[in-house]
């Protein structure tokens, strides 16, 4: 894994899904088979497989406590094209540093990641005024996982996670992205944990490979899954 500490020129963005997103790091050290933020090594001068480094914003918090006072107070999303809590984070903090700043600036929030990590920040994410934290979950079959995003976290750590995060007052969601096989499992999985559910059903063309290699096909018909998380009385939308 290459780690490399760099200094970034601005850390809010602004993005087309969330008014604003920040991203501490460049690279993911998940490295998900099928992840869209590939891309972003059309960006770096990084060599390495997506996957094998990281890029550390060390000014991100810097920057933040300066561009919070700038730009206009909206919905913050961390974060886009990375996971704010992998595991390089536990040495870091640049997530955590850049919370803090945002809630004493009372700015709202959406986190969305892979790492029951996020618990550690437990006790700062319940001074928010408004945030929602998010898990990404494709599938509920853990031979599934390990297939398509082995360096990830397992399901069900993060699925206690969104119960831990949701008995203590935080609004909570699963995002699921890509739809990989055998995610009906999840509708009964999650009753009780989430607030709502999505779906997205962006093709992640990415991971073709591993379909043919497994002979897996595609999940295609993503309202039969809504419908399975609708019977259960969780709100699911499909984007």
């Amino acid at each position: 894994m290459n780690i490399k500490e760099v200094k970034a020129g601005n850390i809010l963005s602004k993005s087309k899904i969330y008014d604003w997103t920040i991203n501490p790091y460049v690279g993911c050290q998940h490295g998900c088979f099928y992840c869209y933020a590939r891309f972003m090594k059309r960006f770096s001068s990084h060599n390495e497989n997506w996957g094998e480094f990281v890029d550390v914003k060390i000014n991100a918090p810097e920057l933040l406590a300066k561009e919070v006072n700038k730009k206009k107070k909206e919905r913050v999303w961390i974060s886009g094209v990375c996971d704010p809590y992998q595991p390089i984070e536990e040495k870091y903090g640049l997530t955590r540093r850049c919370l803090e700043i945002l809630q004493a600036s009372d700015w709202p929030v959406v986190i969305q990641t892979k790492s029951p990590l996020v618990l550690r920040d437990l006790e700062l994410l319940k001074k928010f005024k408004a945030i929602e934290v998010g898990f990404s979950i494709a599938t509920g079959d853990e031979e599934i996982r390990k297939i398509f995003e082995p360096k990830t976290p397992p399901i069900n750590k993060r699925i206690e996670a969104l119960y831990k995060l949701h008995q203590a007052g935080i609004k909570t969601y699963a995002m699921i992205a890509p739809l990989l096989p055998k995610a009906e499992g999840l509708a009964s999985d999650l009753k009780g944990k989430v607030d709502y559910v999505i779906i997205d059903r962006m093709n992640y063309n990415y991971a073709d490979w591993i379909y043919k290699k497994y002979k897996l096909e595609k999940i295609e018909n993503e309202e039969a899954l809504a419908d399975l998380f609708r019977e259960e009385n969780i709100s699911c939308e499909v984007v």
